[in-house]
């Protein structure tokens, strides 16, 4: 009976030690229904709805439900005060947030470009960017990663930050509306926006970063703007989930980079495309680049980041933050075991 015992004590050690061994992306999600705030629902988050739509969540034994708000700064509040779990948003807020004390973590890229365009109306008199003093100047929401940008090219062009008055338009149809309502004289914003706003030739496109050349022009290097991100505490107590998230963003990213243009339409709600579905695709085309082809943040895009916060903000600049403490990929790493070259 002794042996028996022994030998049962060893089986169930071995089983522990082989479990424990197991990634977490072989083990169960410790919260099965997962609340996800995003800061749009445009197509620098078109890896989260792919995932959705394609039932890539639901594979991982994931529940998901996502929130979409006009701004990246209201999907950080609705994290941060608990009514969601995850944040769909900037990079760039696990920055601001360190500044103040609070551990964000940064696990999986949706786009490594920031896949937007700075455009002027025009309706205003443009020769430089130090023709924008005065402006009114839409962004997504007042201190999204949208501000931030247009803080740093106001920056870089010798502009007085208080020199504009910026206002929130959101990403999407009333953003269109605003411009050509002339209640603003530019904004930045993603696309179809954006793309809508040319094919009507109603702005001048002064920045670009739905392109490499154009994030290179802009920044001197990447600079990763979407992703999935996380309290440090989640995600300590919820590796598994984490886990399963970030395994679905990937899959589909993987699965995108292999997509025709009909594979995308098909896989897209239409009420996401503006109510032109053309328009929608002729916008993927041009920033198709930008979107992350396997999820992962590097660490020099993550330093062009806080170096263009710290140029706008005395906080972040003051904060003696360490980029490494604000995102982590061994969840994507993971993610490339199990699916890349499987696709």
């Amino acid at each position: 009976m002794r042996i028996v015992g022994k030998i049962a004590s060893a089986i169930l050690t071995t089983a522990a030690l082989v479990l424990a061994s197991q990634p977490a992306s072989a083990q169960a999600p410790e919260k099965r229904k997962v609340n996800v705030a995003t800061a749009s629902l445009g197509l620098p988050y078109l890896p989260l709805i792919i995932a959705q739509q394609r039932k890539y969540f639901a594979d991982e034994g994931l529940e998901v439900e996502i929130a979409a708000f006009a701004g990246g700064s209201k999907a950080l509040q609705s994290l941060m005060g608990g009514s969601s779990d995850v944040a769909s948003g900037a990079y760039s807020n696990t920055l601001n947030m360190a500044a103040k004390g609070q551990k964000l973590v940064y696990f999986v890229t949706q786009v490594r470009y920031p896949a937007l365009a700075v455009g002027v109306s025009k309706r205003a008199r443009y020769s430089t960017p130090a023709d924008l003093k005065g402006m009114k100047i839409g962004v997504s929401a007042p201190g999204s990663s949208t501000h931030m940008i247009v803080n740093y090219l106001l920056a870089k062009s010798g502009v007085a930050l208080d020199g504009v008055s910026i206002i929130g338009v959101g990403t999407s149809a009333g953003a269109v509306a605003a411009v050509e309502k002339g209640e603003i004289d530019a904004l930045i914003n993603s696309d179809p926006v954006m793309m809508k706003l040319e094919a009507d030739n109603a702005v001048t496109i002064i920045a670009d970063t739905r392109t490499e050349k154009g994030t290179q022009d802009l920044f001197g290097g990447p600079y990763p703007e979407a992703g999935l991100y996380a309290t440090g505490d989640f995600i300590a107590k919820n590796p598994n989930t984490i886990q399963a998230l970030t395994n679905a963003i990937v899959r589909a990213e993987l699965w995108m980079a292999k997509a025709s243009m009909d594979d995308i339409a098909a896989n897209v709600p239409a009420e996401h495309m503006l109510g032109d579905k053309e328009l929608y695709l002729a916008s993927y085309k041009k920033m198709r680049e930008a979107h992350s082809p396997d999820g992962q943040i590097t660490k020099q895009g993550a330093q062009i980041v806080l170096n263009v916060l710290s140029m706008s903000l005395a906080d972040v600049k003051a904060a003696n933050i360490k980029v490494e403490d604000t995102y982590d990929n061994r969840f994507v790493e993971a993610a490339l075991k199990k699916f890349q070259g499987k696709m």
